[in-house]
């Protein structure tokens, strides 16, 4: 017989860092949904040895639902200590999501971030088919299930759907950015046009706080927050999703 074992998966300070310290987390590459990721730091929020969060950023964005839950743990650390963010050579879309869950946010001068937006691709192979001379039979239970289909033309009012999910999720990204960043008007519109930024032309548009790297966010903790730049920082780490892209299916992603 076959015997399943369930193992928990809480964040560890490398080195076995004890006492105050301030605790590093690194967001790289795609961000989805991550159960131990969100566990991790929900578990960090509560420790009184963690006297500040910095959050290293190098993401070109992920998942709309990813980017929203890992938004959610961050301001949930945020509600027990400071949280600073800084963006390594990109920190885009749901990278920049993750950066404004952040109090303040430092960037490198060259690094990309912005492209504040939602996009949904899906191939179509039907042209492909034909020339194969392939066809393909579908049966559903509504015509707009499982549309855009790869294999099949978009039946009728599919791309208005399909919009209707980008819009929505657009109004949920541009709003956040708008209560996180106090940004309003045509400067919110400036910025909400899906393209990217240097952080140079980020700071000038209100979406960072400041240009440099760890020792900018350290000298931030410690004139506001009485962090000392000199306190002990240490990497918390967890055990990172198995896939970097949903297996199965078309997801918005920002």
């Amino acid at each position: 017989a076959l015997a399943a074992v369930a193992i928990v998966l809480i964040p560890r300070p490398s080195g076995g860092v004890r006492g105050d310290h301030v605790a590093r987390v690194s967001i790289d590459g795609i961000i989805t949904d991550d159960r131990d990721r969100d566990a991790s730091l929900a578990k960090l929020a509560k420790d009184d040895d963690v006297r500040a969060l910095l959050v290293r950023i190098n993401s070109p964005g992920g998942t709309v639902a990813g980017s929203e839950a890992l938004y959610q743990s961050l301001r949930a650390v945020a509600a027990e200590k400071p949280v600073v963010a800084v963006m390594a050579e990109a920190a885009a879309s749901g990278g920049y999501v993750t950066a404004i869950a952040a109090d303040h946010i430092v960037a490198r001068a060259t690094t990309l971030t912005g492209s504040i937006g939602v996009v949904a691709e899906a191939p179509n192979f039907t042209g492909l088919l034909d020339t194969l001379g392939i066809s393909v039979m579908r049966t559903k239970s509504a015509p707009l299930k499982a549309e855009p289909s790869i294999l099949t033309e978009p039946a009728p009012g599919a791309i208005a759907a399909q919009q209707s999910l980008i819009d929505d999720s657009f109004v949920w990204f541009r709003d956040l950015v708008a209560e996180r960043r106090k940004l309003s008007g045509a400067e919110l519109a400036a910025v909400t046009d899906g393209r990217a930024f240097t952080g140079r032309q980020a700071l000038d548009l209100g979406l960072i706080d400041a240009i440099g790297g760890e020792e900018v966010a350290r000298a931030w903790l410690d004139s506001e927050h009485g962090v000392p730049e000199s306190m002990k920082i240490s990497d918390w780490t967890w055990d990172e999703p198995k896939f970097p892209w949903p297996v199965a299916g078309i997801e918005d992603r920002l």
